[in-house]
């Protein structure tokens, strides 16, 4: 006989965990199905490994930058990555201990380790057993994309997630992709002490910025030694010694590059081929990904699909943004949704990139008037100060209402100093607020209100 359950969670990334652990405080019987570790991308391979990560490769770039602020260093500066790998560990240990303990301690869940797959609308089978429950919650997050290049499947290759067992220096790190992922390990191994060459079939690195983003980005990285090639193909892949052999193609220019270790971060697979979702009435887009409404509803009564799996973000914070609208419907019958949501998200290169709402290409294709303003970091006190002045501001604001339709900053802090702009607005309050506000000197944020003053007809 199936196990019976008031909710049924598959997936423990960023939204399952927290639903069920709400669900369970309501008193609610709920089952949690992991078939790896708790956490997911975010806590596992993702966020919390890869931005400790950074943290070690900015150490290492401060200490061969140290004489500049007039600190002088005895000898070259070398990276153990061992214990880079270990100290990752640690933390990521730490935080998934954290959660088991949390979701052990609640009287009403029970967890169960394995693969979940639909056998109907209301129930799930894990190993042997089957669950059943008239509310099912699916979390189960994507996956690093492969592409089927010949060769591809008889050479070693990295993804984000074997990365994180790599505990040593690559001699040469070739890495397919100019995107989020791609960006931060070229910066961070960089920083380390690896060539790193990126391959981008496209003309720029973070094609989804504005192309003057791109620009500084692209600045940022090749002074720090990370060689790109753009408007590439990758045509096969080989073993070369102990390395690989990439066989490229640039228009009609065929080229090879030779590298000790691949990475291949060229986008994410929603996790959804083993869910048996045909047995669930429920259908997938062309991408894989289960189409949902803004309240992350299914076309499947009582099915709801939560985090990267449903295409609607790709981010740590969208997924937990998932599991308090879902929350909020489900347990206290509100009514947060979707329509809300300003889209916000950051690029953790050092510096970082903060951005929020439309970019300026965007604000350009509404055809609505606007006013712009971009200021180069290099004109922030801050910046100065800390001799890394990287990097701009640029803000969009509606030219009638006045209320901020975008912003990006790249540069020191630029990924928390963007809030200040997020807040504004969530609220739907005139930029003009911001600049009769007194700022805290010297920091970035204070710059904001000069930025905006400075506003100028987007033409």
């Amino acid at each position: 006989m199936p196990e019976q359950f008031d909710a049924i969670i598959i997936g423990a990334g960023q939204s399952g965990p927290f639903l069920a652990a709400r669900l369970a405080d309501a008193g609610r019987s709920v089952a949690l199905i992991e078939r790896d570790h708790l956490g997911g991308t975010c806590v596992n391979d993702g966020c919390t490994p890869t931005k400790t990560m950074v943290a070690s490769a900015r150490a290492a770039w401060s200490a061969r930058h140290a004489a500049q602020f007039g600190v002088v260093l005895k000898g070259p500066v070398t990276v153990d990555m061992a214990a880079v790998k270990a100290r990752k560990d640690k933390v990521v240990a730490a935080s998934v201990n954290g959660l088991t303990d949390w979701l052990g301690g609640l009287r009403t869940l029970k967890y169960f380790k394995g693969e979940g797959r639909f056998v109907s609308p209301t129930e799930v089978k894990v190993g042997k057993r089957v669950l059943t429950a008239p509310q099912i919650f699916i979390n189960t997050g994507a996956t690093a994309s492969v592409p089927d290049w010949p060769g591809i499947k008889s050479v070693p290759h990295l993804t984000n997630t074997s990365m994180m067992n790599l505990d040593s220096l690559p001699g040469h790190l070739i890495i397919a992709g100019a995107s989020y992922i791609g960006l931060e390990f070229a910066q961070m191994y960089a920083r380390f002490g690896s060539k790193v060459t990126v391959i981008e079939r496209g003309p720029r690195p973070a094609s989804r910025e504005d192309a003057d983003i791109s620009a500084a980005i692209r600045d940022i990285l090749e002074a720090e030694g990370v060689t790109f090639m753009f408007n590439t193909t990758v045509e096969a892949v080989a073993k070369a010694g102990h390395g690989v052999l990439l066989s490229l193609k640039s228009g009609e220019r065929l080229a090879s590059v030779e590298g000790t270790h691949l990475l291949v971060a060229l986008g994410r697979t929603p996790n959804t081929a083993a869910l048996d979702l045909a047995a669930a009435g429920i259908e997938t887009d062309e991408r894989g990904f289960i189409p949902v409404d803004d309240h992350l509803r299914t076309r499947v009564k009582g099915i709801w699909a939560m985090g990267d799996v449903n295409g609607r973000g790709a981010f740590t914070h969208t997924s937990y943004n998932d599991f308090e609208i879902v929350a909020d419907n489900v347990i206290n019958g509100g009514k947060r949704s979707l329509a809300g949501r300003i889209p916000v998200y950051g690029l953790f290169i050092d510096p970082p990139l903060g951005r929020i709402g439309m970019s300026e290409t965007e604000v350009r294709k509404s055809g609505r008037k606007a006013l712009i303003s971009v200021m180069p970091m290099s004109r922030v006190s801050r910046a100065k100060e800390r001799g890394e002045t990287q990097g701009l501001m640029k803000v969009l604001v509606d030219a009638q209402t006045r209320q901020v339709l975008g912003a990006a900053i790249l540069g020191i802090g630029g990924d928390e100093v963007v809030h200040s702009l997020l807040q504004l607005m969530a609220a739907g309050t005139p930029y003009t607020s911001m600049m009769h506000t007194m700022h805290i000197h010297p920091t970035v944020t204070e710059l904001l209100p000069t930025l905006l003053a400075d506003l100028k007809p987007l033409v």
